[in-house]
């Protein structure tokens, strides 16, 4: 296949730290047991997945999940059924950072903090934190990245819930229900004093069109309300879909008469309403907040409540929360509270229970975990499409790694994709991150991951670079080859050096399965399956009969042979698969084959 004049090359450049050294760790665990893939969809909920590896360790001992807060019983029993489970809740901090070293997950709400001092107590034993929910402000995930432990949460199962609760609170809040029950069973009927508003026509902004927000919209649609919502974020179309309008922030502030928040708490929304934007809104618009207590000025709130701008306020999320007893807002006339219950229903707590605990097991078993929040996410079509390239990158990353001389030094990696597809619809960063766990965890003690890899590499001053070939032709398949090259490194195996002078090697996917192709300046071609041993030889007859014969003898089984070689009768290099590893006596004798000049055995 012609390669195009077209190529897109993109440099990842990582600080100058000690480089990786192959001198003292190689002699690591059997490398087969650190690395797993299985596609497993979640069975409640379809949506995307992400790659999540598991670590090398006993196959018999069970993982312990540490649960820190109260979590539905659906859930605890599917816990149970793969892992030790610990119910420990109200930890205090150092609690917490003391019981952690013995857990490989956790499990929160919104009430645990996990901060970086948790994931530093783990002492690299913390592998997963589950949010049954949606938010992840109490999840330190800048510390979660860098010890490569992922963070899922569950944020489907109470979006209805929530919506629900919403739209509880602004009908109630409309027609003043929490103010006039409380007045007749203080044995008073102020009917004159309880009249409400209507919803019918009235505009409402849903500030945040997610999942809940657009659910929000859905139902206030129904209710004969004029929806717009603003989020920076959402498709115009999906909004359009459902009659909603995409405006601007201004926009929506200062044309609503409800306001619906349904945005995460980050540094931007932090105290996004505050008295600049209470000072923009309509008199007498009335707001309602089942998202976070932080993302309002709790203190602006009141004095807008006071000055008549904010009529009403409904608000099930608080700053501080179980918010103080004599909080102004909360005692506030005009206001109506609820004590954080957006997602408590039964059928939500059942939910998300079911939700958290099927993504946490499905993490530490190294399936394809879904709500990753601090890594990439992958839609499953493409994770599904990529999966054999997946396990390629990072056999052709170990295989790399293995060929290069104790003592050395691996600092400079480049990575070549080869693709009919243009730049723009091949996602390399998963592609990526395998061939740096391929290459760092045979010669480290580290774990590696989608999570961490990029963090990983940059700690250890390894400088990947890639490069993408745009090929001619149809772009069925997604990559046609996939090369890895490590610079300034010598080799222990001398055929491995391309004539520029860099260890390569290169694989292909044929028929779902991963291939080495190329070896150096040979090419081979050789099922990525078990191990390979890599031969140069002088290319003459009974070759592979003479070391398929020893290996037989040893009753070793060879799953694939091929040879490449420059010439007839001159060099070649025979690249052959096992299934088991050979005694090193076997070896041994294969080296001790006169027309056989140097050989390697390579573990995957």
């Amino acid at each position: 296949m012609a390669t195009s004049a077209s190529q897109t090359l993109r440099t990842t450049s990582f600080l100058k730290t000690p480089s990786l050294s192959l001198s003292s760790s190689s002699s690591r665990q059997s490398l087969s047991s650190a690395f797993s893939v299985a596609l497993r969809p979640s069975r409640r909920f379809s949506k995307p997945l992400v790659v999540i590896v598991k670590a090398s360790g006993s196959l018999d001992a069970k993982p312990t999940v540490l649960v820190a807060e109260k979590l539905g019983e659906a859930g605890l029993k599917l816990l149970k059924e793969f892992a030790n489970v610990d119910c420990s809740y109200n930890l205090s901090p150092e609690e917490l950072c003391t019981k952690i070293s013995l857990c490989d997950a956790i499990i929160v709400r919104s009430g645990t903090k996990v901060s970086r001092e948790v994931f530093e107590s783990s002492g690299g034993r913390l592998k997963v934190v589950g949010r049954a929910g949606v938010g992840i402000d109490n999840v330190d995930l800048a510390a979660a990245t860098e010890h490569g432990c992922l963070v899922v949460n569950a944020p489907t199962a109470n979006t209805v819930a929530a919506a629900e609760h919403g739209i509880a609170l602004l009908a109630a809040m409309a027609r003043n229900v929490a103010q006039a029950d409380a007045s007749v069973k203080a044995g008073k009927w102020q009917r004159n004093k309880y009249v409400g508003v209507s919803l019918v026509g009235k505009t409402l902004a849903v500030m945040g069109f997610g999942k809940v927000g657009s659910e929000v919209a859905r139902r206030a649609k129904g209710l004969g309300m004029h929806v717009i919502s603003h989020d920076p974020y959402a498709p115009a179309d999906r909004a359009r879909a459902i009659g909603v309008e995409l405006v601007s922030f201004d926009q929506a502030i200062t044309t609503a008469d409800f306001i619906s928040l349904h945005m995460p708490l980050t540094p931007t929304t932090s105290k996004i309403l505050n008295d600049d934007t209470f000072a923009k809104m309509k008199k007498g618009v009335r707001i309602v907040n089942v998202a976070r207590g932080g993302v309002i000025d709790e203190d602006a709130l009141v004095r807008a409540l006071d000055a008549g701008i904010v009529a009403q306020a409904a608000l099930d999320v608080f700053t501080k929360e179980p918010p103080p007893a004599d909080n102004k807002l909360v005692l506030h006339e005009n206001v109506t509270a609820t004590p954080h219950l957006g997602a408590s229903t039964m059928e939500a707590q059942e939910g998300v229970a079911i939700e958290i605990a099927e993504a946490v097991v499905g993490a530490l078993r190294g399936e394809l975990a879904a709500t990753a929040v601090n890594a990439p996410m992958v839609p499953a079509e493409v994770l599904s499409e990529l999966k054999p390239y997946v396990i390629l990158a990072e056999k052709l990353g170990r295989l790399a790694v293995q060929l290069v001389a104790g003592g050395s030094g691996v600092k400079t990696v480049k990575v070549t994709y080869a693709s009919a597809r243009a730049p723009d619809d091949l996602d390399t960063r998963l592609l990526r991150a395998m061939i740096t766990k391929g290459i760092i965890e045979p010669i480290s003690s580290v774990f590696v991951n989608l999570v961490n890899a990029d963090f990983t590499a940059k700690q250890r001053g390894l400088r990947i670079s890639e490069e993408r070939i745009v090929l001619d032709g149809s772009p069925e398949s997604p990559l046609d080859f996939i090369q890895v090259q490590i610079a300034n490194v010598e080799s222990k195996f001398a055929s491995a050096i391309s004539e520029s002078g860099e260890i390569k090697v290169e694989g292909r996917v044929k028929d779902g399965i991963p291939h080495l192709t190329r070896v150096g300046s040979f090419e081979v071609d050789v099922s990525l399956e078990g191990s390979i041993i890599l031969c140069r030889q002088v290319d003459q007859p009974g070759m592979i009969g003479t070391v398929g014969s020893i290996l037989g003898e040893e009753n070793v089984n060879v799953s694939f042979m091929s040879v490449g070689r420059i010439a007839p009768r001159k060099q070649a290099v025979m690249a052959i698969g096992v299934d088991d590893q050979p005694s090193k006596q076997a070896l041994k004798k294969i080296g001790e084959v006169s027309a056989i000049e140097e050989f390697v055995f390579l573990k995957l």
